[in-house]
């Protein structure tokens, strides 16, 4: 019988700016145990708030293994099971005056003529975890986060939304500048979608930026190789490994080892945190795993993430598209006409057939290889595998912060690309 043992503390700060005025200061502390058992391959799960005895848990979670399954675990080896995140500027030293303060400040760079609306929220988290296994496996860690969300409004020939977010494992540090100039490109970009045109539709070539890319990357495709939705049938490429499913150029990784947002030392399961090759050289060659998984499809563990006390399941965690040689100025003249597309105002994705669909930030006409008016409101189609198997790539990964949800469960993730030249339909959002 296989057994574990999580405790899970998280602390969080939430403050809540709307135009100029302070609406809301959350601080939440929590913690917890959840147990796992694993018998007659058939999982038997428990947690609680209270401070029990580890046996007294695991007796609970046996009691609901109740019935027979196929499940296995692999088993791992940890060598150095404690990590600690210490960040310059603990945000604990920083007074919640000067926290509010610097709100203050960035709204107040926020303001413009056609603003009618400001929303600035800055959060802070520490998680701390503590697992082992009846393998033997013990890890420890504990990891900041910090970030801020800025979102305006603003109206004139029309009514336009734009927002930016800096999210990293980091202290007070990561903000900084970062937060002013953020909200100097906010205010920017709105004075000009205010008085945008709509977008032209058909199919056409597409710039996409690296936000754009990395939604791309992660919902169209990161989902499609998380090894639950292909065991459930639900993945387009579920029977690729080995095969050529993208361009030459195309290199795709999963890397929780990267100091953005979805960084972890080790996963939910006491797996050391390593980088995922998915796709080299446009050839796809693994999977995102749990410990269950990977005992399933022969794979490597390292995915297994879970919501506070829930139930672990595979999960990306900074996942990335690698960069290509084009300058970004080769990039549009490879275009020669069509658009370039920034950000992402969300969309549906299906990794079973590949489809998906975003609605884009803003964006811009190219003609004859520049970039010429400004559009808005614009939506991006297309099939996933036919895109990955015509994209150019560019220069400059950039990384784009934020919460993914699956099975009710909400982990930080970031997703990463460089800008890319792309076919695909394009309309109004």
């Amino acid at each position: 019988m296989f057994y574990d043992v999580r405790f899970v503390r998280t602390k969080s700060l939430t403050i809540s700016l709307e135009n100029g005025k302070i609406e809301k200061v959350k601080y939440d502390e929590s913690s917890g145990k959840a147990f796992r058992v694993l018998k007659n391959g058939f999982w038997g799960f428990f947690s609680t708030s209270a401070d029990i005895d580890d046996r007294e848990g695991i007796k609970k979670a046996e009691e609901n293994a109740k019935g027979r399954g196929g499940s296995n675990i692999c088993e791992v080896e940890v060598k150095d099971g404690k990590f600690v995140l210490k960040p310059k500027i603990d945000p604990a030293d920083v007074s919640l005056e000067e926290k509010v303060q610097l709100m203050r400040d960035v709204e107040k760079t926020l303001r413009d003529d056609s603003i009618v609306s400001t929303k600035i929220v800055y959060i802070e988290n520490v998680r701390e975890l503590s697992y082992r296994d009846s393998f033997g496996v013990e890890v420890h860690y504990i990891v900041p986060r910090i970030g801020m969300m800025i979102q305006a409004v603003a109206k004139d020939k029309t009514l336009q939304f734009y927002s930016k977010r800096i999210l990293k494992p980091a202290g007070y540090e990561a903000l900084g500048d970062n937060v002013f100039k953020m909200a100097e490109e906010v205010r920017n970009v709105l004075r000009g979608l205010v008085r945008a045109r709509s977008p032209p539709s058909g199919k056409m070539n597409v710039v996409v930026d690296p936000s754009l890319g990395g939604v791309f990357i992660h919902e169209a495709f990161g989902h499609a190789v998380e090894a639950d939705h292909v065991l459930q049938g639900s993945s387009i490429v579920a029977d690729k490994i080995g095969i050529k499913v993208a361009n030459d150029c195309v290199n795709v990784y999963d890397d929780p080892t990267l100091k953005e947002f979805g960084f972890y030392p080790f996963d939910d399961e006491g797996v050391k945190a390593e980088r995922r090759v998915i796709i080299e050289n446009g050839v796809l060659k693994s999977f995102l795993h749990s410990r269950e998984t990977s005992a399933l499809l022969n794979g490597k563990p390292g995915n297994a993430r879970a919501q506070g006390l829930d139930f672990p399941i595979v999960r990306m965690s900074n996942t990335f598209i690698a960069e290509g040689d084009l300058s970004f100025e080769e990039l549009l003249e490879e275009a020669k006409n069509g658009v370039y597309l920034v950000g992402s105002r969300g969309g549906e994705t299906n990794p079973a057939t590949g489809y998906f669909q975003f609605n884009a930030q803003f964006g811009y006409v190219i003609r004859n290889g520049e970039l010429a008016e400004m559009v808005r409101d614009v939506s991006l189609s297309g099939n996933t595998l036919e895109i990955l198997r015509e994209i150019k790539l560019g220069k400059g990964l950039e990384f784009d912060p934020g919460f993914c949800g699956k099975n009710g469960q909400l982990v930080p993730v970031a997703d990463g690309s460089p800008p890319a030249l792309i076919k695909a339909l394009v309309g109004g959002a």
